[in-house]
This record gives C-alpha cells, sequence and structure tokens, in this order.
C-alpha cells in the first residue's frame, strides 16, 4: 500500500508539472518567431518592396510585372519563421496577376511586439485596414496554418468589410481542439483552462458570407485534415473544399502546381473572376 501511495504521489506531482509547464510556455508552444532585419528578409523575396515602408514595416508586397493586379492576396503565414520564408506565394501567383502582400507579425522577423492572439489579431486587423486605403481592387485573405486563425479573426474583427474571400490552408476549426488532439490525457475542461489563446475559426467566420476555400493536408501530422473538414462544415459562405492528395502539414506546397493554383483561385473568385 505504501508503494501504491508513492507511486500515486509521483503521478500526481508528474502531472502538476506537466500542466504547469504547458500554462506557463503556450507561447513557445505556439509561436516560434525568427528575428532577422529587413534586409534579410527582403533577400528571400526578389523584387519585394518593404510595405507600407522601410519605417513602419508591416509586411512585403511583391506586384504582378506585366499587368495591373487583378487584386491583392494579403498572406497571413504560420507559426514559424518570419514573412520572407513565404516567398513562394509571390513566386506563384504574382505570375497570375495577383499582388502578393506577405504580412509580418508582431515579434517576428523585424518588427517589435507581443506574441499571443490578442496583439496579432489586432495587429492584422490594421494591416487590414491599411491594405484596404492603399490598393484598389478586391482584398483575399491567405492564411496559412496559424495565418488561417489570424485571418479568420482580423476578418471578423473588421465586420468582414471589404474582404471578397478567405483562402485558409491546412486550418484548424478552433485551436482547443487540436490541443485536445495533441495532449488526449489531459481533461478537456482542465485544457480550456490552459489554452488562452483561442483562435476559434468557426465562431470567427459565422457571419462571414464571401467566398472561402478550404485546403487540407491529407496526411497532416500537425493540424489533422479533420480539423479543417469541420471548420469546412461549418461556413455559411460560398465555399469549396481542396484536399492535397499524400501531403503533410509542410510539405503541402510541394503538391502545389500551376493547374492546382490556377484552380483555387477560381474557385476563390466570383464565377466571372479574372484568374486564368
Amino acid at each position: 500500500m505504501k508503494l501504491l501511495a508513492s507511486l500515486a504521489r509521483i503521478v500526481a506531482l508528474s502531472l502538476v508539472l506537466v500542466i504547469a509547464g504547458v500554462a506557463m510556455s503556450q507561447e513557445g508552444l505556439l509561436y516560434f518567431p525568427e528575428k532577422a532585419p529587413l534586409a534579410e528578409l527582403a533577400r528571400f523575396v526578389p523584387g519585394a518592396r518593404p510595405w507600407p515602408s522601410a519605417d513602419d514595416f508591416r509586411g512585403l508586397v511583391v506586384e504582378p510585372a506585366a499587368r495591373p493586379a487583378q487584386g491583392t492576396l494579403l498572406v497571413f503565414h504560420g507559426n514559424a519563421g518570419h514573412a520572407g520564408y513565404r516567398a513562394p506565394y509571390a513566386e506563384a501567383l504574382a505570375p497570375r496577376g495577383w499582388r502578393v502582400l506577405l504580412a509580418e507579425y508582431p515579434g517576428y522577423g523585424p518588427r517589435g511586439g507581443e506574441l499571443g492572439e490578442a496583439s496579432l489579431v489586432a495587429d492584422a486587423a490594421a494591416t487590414i485596414a491599411a491594405a484596404r486605403r492603399e490598393f484598389d481592387g478586391p482584398l483575399y485573405l491567405l492564411g496559412e496554418s496559424l495565418g488561417a486563425g489570424v485571418a479568420a479573426a482580423a476578418s471578423d474583427r473588421v465586420g468582414h468589410a471589404g474582404i471578397a474571400g478567405l483562402l485558409l490552408v491546412t486550418p484548424w476549426d478552433t485551436l482547443l481542439n487540436v490541443a485536445d488532439y495533441h495532449y488526449p490525457w489531459l481533461p478537456r475542461r482542465l485544457l480550456a483552462w490552459l489554452v488562452r489563446d483561442r483562435y476559434d475559426s468557426v465562431a470567427h467566420l459565422a457571419g462571414y458570407r464571401g467566398r472561402v476555400v478550404v485546403v487540407v493536408a491529407e496526411r497532416d501530422r500537425i493540424v489533422p485534415a479533420e480539423f479543417g473538414r469541420a471548420l469546412f462544415a461549418g461556413l455559411a459562405a460560398a465555399k469549396a473544399l481542396r484536399v492535397v492528395a499524400g501531403a503533410d502539414h509542410n510539405d503541402w506546397f510541394e503538391h502545389a502546381d500551376d493547374a492546382w493554383w490556377r484552380e483555387t483561385m477560381r474557385a476563390l473568385q466570383p464565377p466571372d473572376g479574372s484568374d486564368h
């Protein structure tokens, strides 16, 4: 009996330590910023310019070279690295006639500021407002993983005004559900108390009536496709679901060729959209 009591105390203490670790290190579990000067970010994205300026930096913008932009794609990247690493979005979409704006988060790249949902969403809403003021034509939001949660919440923050559509790549329905998947041994009520940042995309998009394309990676082990499918099922907007066959969370881009982007952008636009 003494042995069982000792084991129970050890298990209880271990659980308390794990719970305390989760509670105290949420930023370290969710956000993996890479700090870098603006010049280093720009080096990854040929032809980009700091936007709105180097002194008031919010992202890198790439204009289509051969024709006027048919619209703007505002990209909110995933939880790791910095905006410069998302050059492939510009490489894929600027030649198709899109202005691509790679937004940077507070605390990432050269930007100061706090990490966390409140900080990132407020800043993203300000970035949306600035983009709407400067650029003509339709504005679309592209959110990748964490960025899908940021895009959904920021769109909600601005009342979805002026948002022509959302392209949500490897998204979740709620961050809590993903946390529940990765920590199945923690009681959900306890997990709900521990997880401060919620990124509840289902709630944030409940009132959205624009067009939404949800992209899930078939073999995603970080944000399994079931969570993106759940988000898709809850949307009342005009919507399309795209499954990237054989792809995992971080390699789906390798499966996206020119035809894939053409079909995806057509799904995102109204029937008379001009992407070709």
